[in-house]
């Protein structure tokens, strides 16, 4: 009886990677996202050193997050604008981050679905991520990400964030440009979301500028342009500009992008953009310090074998989660890494 031989698919090893991703061989930038994004512990050093590598190569693009209250359309002014730079002769990299199944811990919504028209760009390349249930409505490795796509000669890279009220203080320390979307007739429910993510936006856009809606749509402008006045820009030197636009008909979209090159271009005048990129490296530096200690932590033995016990014990109301937190912790020794 003959033997039926598997041949395995090759894996390609991180200088390959590193050769097809700055060629932008959309396959192997795939391929690299997906070792960035990857748990195992085999994974962690190869992609430490694709990182290291690719960043001789990044930094030019327009970094942009996006974010916005429910049902502000996210993703259609995502689909509509990203189509819209393309068609400019742009390179548009979407980074869509989904929030995670509490099952599975995979996307929930699958933003790619969604984006068909943009999808079918040929300078269009949207990757959508879960959430992975991190703050800020972003992905675990969304920094990473992006260095990637950026080495790939990426142009813009906009970054959808999950937008439910969340901080958004994550995203806003990894982007150069942050976008708020609004919708009209928002209820005092959403108002207080709203109004903590305003302060940290430098372009706030309302949405759905079409049909019935548009004279509420000039109306709300107005009225957030009044709001503004007592807010403090996040950004030194620039004013927040509130515009108009309809992801259905195409309406304003080159006003929008005349105004990210008028945020570009003054922040580099005055120098306040190159401060942001030092802030940007020096959040990433923290980030990735904390993501250690937590994986240090839940992996220590000590603390593996005590967690379930503690467990049991809160759960059974016979200890209370602050001393529970404190045992955990005093089991916890760092490793030395000298």
């Amino acid at each position: 009886m003959n033997k039926v031989r598997i041949i395995k698919p090759h894996r390609p090893s991180v200088d390959e990677l590193v050769e097809g991703v700055i060629n932008g061989n959309r396959a192997l930038l795939g391929r690299a996202i997906t070792l960035i994004e990857s748990n195992a512990t085999r994974d962690q050093e190869s992609s430490r050193e694709l990182i290291s590598k690719l960043l001789p190569y990044s930094g030019k693009s327009l970094r942009i997050g996006i974010t916005g209250v429910p049902g502000a359309g996210k993703s259609s002014f995502i689909e509509a604008f990203g189509t819209y730079l393309c068609r400019r002769g742009l390179k548009v990299a979407v980074l869509a981050i989904d929030p995670s199944s509490t099952v599975s811990r995979g996307s929930v919504m699958g933003d790619k679905t969604r984006m068909e028209e943009l999808s079918g760009e040929e300078n269009a390349f949207i990757r959508p991520s879960p959430s992975g249930g991190s703050l800020g409505g972003v992905a675990r490795k969304t920094r990473e990400t992006m260095i990637a796509c950026e080495a790939a000669g990426f142009d813009i890279i906009l970054i959808e964030t999950v937008g439910v009220g969340q901080s958004e203080t994550t995203v806003r320390s990894m982007v150069d440009i942050f976008m708020l979307l609004l919708i009209t007739g928002a209820g005092d429910d959403l108002q207080g979301i709203k109004r903590g993510i305003m302060e940290l936006a430098d372009i706030l856009l309302v949405t759905k500028d079409d049909g019935d809606n548009r004279q509420r749509a000039a109306a709300h402008c107005q009225e957030l342009k009044m709001v503004l006045h007592y807010l403090q820009s996040p950004t030194p030197g620039w004013t927040p500009e509130v515009l108009t636009c309809s992801s259905l008909e195409g309406r304003n979209l080159d006003t929008v992008e005349e105004t990210l090159y008028k945020f570009r271009d003054s922040m580099k005048q005055s120098g306040f953009w190159f401060t942001r990129r030092r802030t940007q490296a020096l959040s990433w530096v923290q980030a990735l310090v904390h993501e250690a200690l937590l994986t240090s932590f839940e992996q220590h033995p000590a603390v593996a074998e005590r967690m379930p016990i503690l467990e049991n014990l809160v759960a059974s109301d016979k200890m209370d989660p602050v001393s529970a937190a404190k045992d955990l912790l005093s089991h916890f020794t760092y490793p030395d890494i000298s």
